[in-house]
């Protein structure tokens, strides 16, 4: 099976031996909790914005006369661009660091809600959405990957899990009521460019506040840069993102006959045989995850009015069928600190099968299809956040921004094309249309996991390794004195 060929990616090497050993006796400080929580908040607006043009889209249609198409050209412009924007970020992430790409994204984004508040025209709109699209599909995908090298082999999997928490699971429950309050305080025919200024403030002050991130240290490491690699390791240990006093332990040692050189970058090297057979099966299972759970968000609130529901009922009952994204978000970021990966993307994706048929063939009343809509979001975010923890454990450090970036960027297509499909068997079969389109897709995913290998407990540097293997004690103490 091709995705089982385990490629030796440099873990055998003193210094990753070293950082696997240093990251788990740093374990989880404070210094973890303040660079999560200064995540979390951009990715949190992330998901705001990206719900916007769904709540704005009856103003623009009075205020504009723009169209359905219209409207939907928005959204495919806000997901291409994403797209092509995580693919970029993660090419010049692995070769300039994640913390450089962290902040170019924000400021994309940042700029481009400022032009959608300020566009005079469809056509402005549609350039401001790009740009707004490219920012926030960069930084999700590099802050998946950053927060997955900052931690310890058995916290990562939840670090990595928790972005999803805060942009599928809160981003996407809190942004029709955030967008309310937006229009309650400033109402009137201007209140959608409020929504996009209101959205580029926070992400500002997200900028400033990220100066004091450092790079990671696996990123550091794999560069060669050792010493900067142990400041932002003691700065980790210290519990402060801005120690006073820092005291700078030498967890990482120079080899002394230069074993280890900096780790050259290069996007061509993922397209290899060797990772082709992780990457290829991954990509189309979030590609089938995604295309269900954006097509179902999509036309939920359609399905509800041809029950006979009232427009803003149908709304409320969207929002309530979205509480299980939440629940699915936290969910999966608790088993990826227990759990084996394919195990919970294999149990959960049959579930997610057996909910959207429930819905098919049970869904007779409001009440079962508000319960197993419900259910099926719970699955849908359990799989998408475990596969954000999944996807940076399947490469070496050097290429691992470019493999998760196209993993998720996969995703992001889905976004695009998938809905219209699903739209159309909506139009021609109703619910069982859309419900029977996305229990096939999760069928597909269930198979294509078998293929990847399992991460969990393994090296981020090679899945042939334990992540804590025996590796001999490293006396840090002696190895200051010496490099003194």
């Amino acid at each position: 099976m091709a995705g089982e060929q385990m490629i030796p990616s440099g873990a055998s090497s003193p210094v990753q031996k070293q950082m696997e050993q240093a990251l788990g006796t740093i374990g989880v400080t404070t210094a973890h909790k303040q660079i999560l929580a200064l995540i979390l908040i951009g990715c949190l607006f992330d998901a705001f914005e990206q719900n916007t043009i769904g709540l704005i889209a009856p103003m623009l249609k009075a205020q504009w006369g723009l169209t359905g198409a219209d409207i939907g050209f928005l959204n495919t412009i806000t997901f291409a661009s994403a797209a092509a924007g995580r693919l970029l970020s993660g090419i010049l992430g692995d070769r300039y660091g994640r913390r450089v790409m962290l902040t170019i994204n924000l400021l994309l984004f940042t700029l481009g809600s400022a032009l959608c508040a300020l566009a005079p025209s469809f056509g402005v709109l549609c350039i401001a959405r790009a740009i707004v699209g490219f920012g926030v599909g960069g930084e999700i995908s590099t802050a998946v990957t950053m927060l997955a090298e900052f931690c310890s082999p058995k916290f990562r999997g939840t670090a990595a899990g928790l972005v999803n928490v805060g942009a599928g699971g809160f981003g996407n429950f809190l942004a029709p009521a955030f967008g309310l309050v937006v229009f309650t305080l400033f109402a009137g025919d201007d209140a959608w460019r409020w929504l996009f200024g209101v959205l580029a403030i926070p992400a500002f002050l997200v900028v400033f506040f990220r100066r004091y991130v450092p790079e990671t240290p696996r990123f550091l490491a794999s560069q060669g840069k050792i010493d900067e690699a142990n400041k932002v390791l003691s700065i980790l240990a210290s519990g402060s993102l801005r120690p006073k006093e820092l005291r700078i332990k030498a967890y990482l040692s120079k080899p002394e006959d230069g074993s280890d050189q900096p780790a050259k970058s290069s996007w061509r090297e993922l397209f290899q045989v060797r990772y082709l057979g992780r990457t290829i099966p991954v990509a189309i299972a979030i590609l089938m995850s995604y295309g269900a759970q954006l097509s179902v968000l999509t036309l939920m609130p359609m399905i509800f009015m041809s029950m006979g529901h009232t427009l803003s009922g149908s709304l409320l009952f969207s929002m309530i069928i979205q509480s299980g994204s939440v629940l699915g978000a936290i969910t999966a970021s608790m088993f990826g600190y227990y759990f084996p990966r394919k195990r919970v993307l294999s149990i959960g994706s049959v579930c997610a099968c057996a909910a959207a048929l429930a819905i098919v063939c049970l869904g007779n009343g409001l009440y079962l299809v508000l319960f197993f809509g419900a259910l099926f979001q719970f699955f849908v975010l359990l799989l998408n956040t475990s596969i954000w923890i999944y996807a940076p454990e399947l490469y070496p450090t050097r290429i691992r921004g470019f493999g998760v970036a196209l993993i998720l960027a996969s995703g992001s297509a889905a976004g695009s094309v998938v809905p219209t499909l699903a739209g159309f068997l909506f139009d021609n079969l109703g619910m069982l249309g859309v419900f029977g389109l996305a229990a096939s897709m999760y069928a597909v995913f269930a198979f294509c996991i078998q293929l990847g290998p399992e991460t969990y407990g393994r090296s981020m540097e090679d899945l042939t390794q334990p992540a804590e293997s025996e590796t001999p004690t490293v006396d840090f103490t002696k190895t200051a004195r010496e490099q003194a």
